[in-house]
Order: structure tokens, then sequence, then C-alpha cells
């Protein structure tokens, strides 16, 4: 089977479904080869510097003007995008989303927790997906931010204008803003994960400074799909979100009909079990910051407007160390989510796959009580985490969290009681 993706972070590609589809000399010829309209996606001002300027060129059956007047959908964006409102200092944990019942990938998401907006081009809000149904005849376009999708539980199909990208837990996949896609389940009856919808500047590979040209996730290790289109005419559905709010708009055709582009604005997705993890081999701790996937950068350098981080399986070998994450109390905010496994700083349960953690900023945290005494009184001969992966979605921002954020039965109210057990050892 031919290969589906083209490899590399933030290159220009080019891609065509039917030979011959992609213009050679000009972007927009006075007409363009086998019938097809010239469009351009712009992901950047269009002055943005060079290396800064995202575009890509869409070679498609009809252009994307060809649909009806948005309608608002008040009901769906009241269960679904609810606006993050309350500011709350305490540290906040949540069970996994429980079952929306029979939906599909819009249907099914909550909003969790965020700051900013698309108003204001930074900030991020988190949302978790649960959903068992196709989307068929529907199609989803996000103009507010750049969806990063973070499966939990059965492998999504995502559709999406430039082709198609299959991911499973231990995946992710970014469908950037303004983009049309489609989000399935692949042989699953019911998918779960989060999702980082990124109002600021686009994710970006962090730099690597003196770790040199290698290490963390490498470029290679990303992949953008070849061109697929489909050439589908009936009764369609586009669903757009505009600041936070949901509209539909009547279509006659598929609005996945681009059968050829070249750019470097696209969909892409990267295994985190690829991620080249840098840790101590001497003492101590490096700080988190070396466990980056994807950094969205802000305007004063080094602070992130999002940062996304994992922290994979890896050996451990620091000597005379307390190994686990040290306490903390950080200018940043930390969502915190978890994909399999179990995270070495909360061993004493609550901390599941497919459930999630807020500590906002300077909201002190750190490992249980459980896993204190392990880690104090072990053997500290080298180890090796295995079978796990959790995630953080760290910004400069100060998180708020919705009205579903506070239910009873999803918000866990004894979080903080792990941290109560801490005998006091001063002599």
């Amino acid at each position: 089977m031919e290969n589906q993706y083209l490899s590399g972070f933030g290159n220009h590609f080019s891609s065509e479904a039917r030979p011959g589809a992609l213009p050679v000399d000009q972007n927009s010829p006075q007409k363009v080869a086998i019938g097809l309209y010239a469009e351009q996606l712009s992901g950047s001002a269009f002055t943005a510097p060079r290396n800064h300027n995202l575009y890509s060129w869409l070679y498609r059956i009809r252009p994307s003007v060809m649909h009806k007047a948005f309608v608002p959908m008040k009901e769906l964006t009241a269960k679904t995008f609810t606006k993050p409102q309350h500011i709350n200092p305490n540290q906040m944990r949540w069970n996994p989303l429980a079952s929306s019942g029979d939906a599909d990938f819009v249907e099914g998401i909550r909003t969790v927790c965020g700051a900013g907006g698309a108003e204001d081009h930074r900030g991020i809000e988190v949302h978790l997906y649960s959903f068992n149904k196709p989307m068929g005849k529907r199609y989803f376009m996000n103009a507010d931010g750049d969806f990063l999708f973070v499966p939990q539980s059965g492998s999504v199909q995502i559709k999406t204008e430039v082709g198609v990208i299959d991911a499973e837990p231990g995946e992710i996949a970014v469908v950037p803003r303004g983009m049309k896609f489609q989000v399935n389940p692949l042989g699953a009856a019911k998918c779960t994960g989060y999702i980082g919808e990124n109002f600021g500047s686009p994710f970006q590979l962090p730099e690597l400074g003196p770790i040199g040209a290698n290490g963390l996730a490498h470029r290679r290790h990303f992949l953008t799909p070849k061109a697929a289109f489909e050439d589908l005419e009936g009764q369609f559905e586009l669903v757009g979100k505009f600041s936070g709010q949901l509209w539909s708009a009547e279509m006659t055709h598929s609005p996945l009909d681009v059968v050829a582009w070249h750019g470097n604005y696209v969909s892409y997705k990267y295994d985190l079990r690829k991620f080249n993890v840098i840790n101590t081999v001497s003492y101590d701790h490096p700080d988190p910051s070396i466990f980056t996937v994807l950094t969205s950068p802000s305007e004063i350098p080094g602070t992130a407007n999002v940062d996304f981080a994992i922290f994979p399986p890896r050996w451990m070998v620091a000597e005379n160390t307390f190994r686990p994450p040290y306490f903390h109390r950080n200018c940043m905010s930390e969502y915190m989510g978890l994909i399999y496994g179990e995270y070495d700083a909360k061993t004493a349960g609550g901390f599941v796959p497919g459930g999630g953690s807020l500590h906002n900023f300077y909201s002190a945290h750190g490992p249980d009580v459980d896993a204190f005494e392990k880690a104090s009184n072990a053997e500290l001969k080298p180890i090796r985490l295995t079978a796990t992966m959790a995630f953080m979605f760290e910004s400069r921002s100060p998180y708020r969290v919705t009205d579903f954020a506070m239910g009873k039965d999803f918000l866990q109210a004894d979080y903080q009681s792990c941290w109560q057990g801490f005998k006091k050892h001063f002599k």
C-alpha cells in the first residue's frame, strides 16, 4: 500500500491526487488544469516574514464560497463549546468524560477550561470529546484556532482539505485554523480524547539551544497527508465555529474536494512514541520544558502562549535525587491529561486515563503522599518507566473553568486529600 503521508515539519509540500492537476509555473493560471478552481488558504498575514508566512494553494472542484448563508446553532453551542467563566485557585481534578450517548464528533465535544479567545489571538481552550457516530454529510471548520487532537481511546480518521489522517492513542494530530475537516471513528465503537484549541501563534517546534541538532521531537517524524478528495453531490452541512459560536450552512457538495495542493499551511500528525527524551545522567531534575513537543510562542521571548509537553516512557537514573516531579508553584497554568498507564507523581489513584487535572498559575502541586513516600525510600538504581503517556497543555494565562467542569459527577471533590497526609519530619 502506498504511503499516504509526506514527511517533515513546516516544509513546503505539494501533492496531487490526479496527475497533471497541480500547476507547474503559476499559482493561479487563467484556467487551471482539468477544470479545477484555484483558491489560497492563508494562515498568516500576507506580509508576515517569510519564515512565518503560512499559506496553501488549493486546486478544487468547486470554490469554497459555494454554500448558503450561515445560521446560528445556539443549542449545540450551549451544549458543546461553553465559555470558561470561573477563575478557581484550587487544584482541580476530573474523572473521564461520561458518554454523551449516540453522538458524532461535534455533538460529543465538551469544554473544560481555557483562557483568551479568537478576538485576542491568544490563549487556549481545553475540550474533551466522546463520540461513536461518523459525521456523515456534516463537516466542520474552526475559524477561531488550531485543533490539537490527543486521542485517548479509539482510533480516529480525520479527513481534511489536504488529505486524510488516521490517528491512534499515542499519536497527535493538528488541523490548522480555517481548514475544513471531518472526524470519524476508525474501527472502534467509541472514541474519546482531548483537544487543545490554540488561539495564539501556530504551533512550532521548540528551540533546542544547547541540546543541539538532535533530541525531543524531530521534524522528519511529523507527517502531513497526501492529496485526497471527495467528488460528492447532494445535501451537506458545514458547521463553522466563529468567536466561540457554532453556525450551520447548507451545501450541495462535499467541501473536501481539493484534488491538488501546495504550501506549508497543512494538517499533520506525530507519533509521541518517537519523542527522544532528554534527561539527567547525574543528579537533580532538568526543568520539565525538556519534554516540550510543540510550542505556540507569545510576544515575550521564552514565555509560551501554549506549550504541549508529554511525559513518556523513559529511564530514571539520577543519583541522590527525588525522582518524581518535584513540589512546585509555577507562573504558568497547567492542564494535564493521561492517555494511558500511570503518572509517576500520582500513584495513589484518582488521576486516570481519560481524566484530567488543573493546577492554575501559582497553585501549589506535586507528588501525592504515596508517590512521595515510595520515592523517598526507594533504592536509587536505574529504572525504566514503561507503558505510560501523560501530557500537559501549559500556558502563561490563567485558566477559567466552565459550568460543565464544575459538575458534581465530573469534578473530583476530594483531590486535595491526596496531599493531606504528609508527616512532619523536621527535627
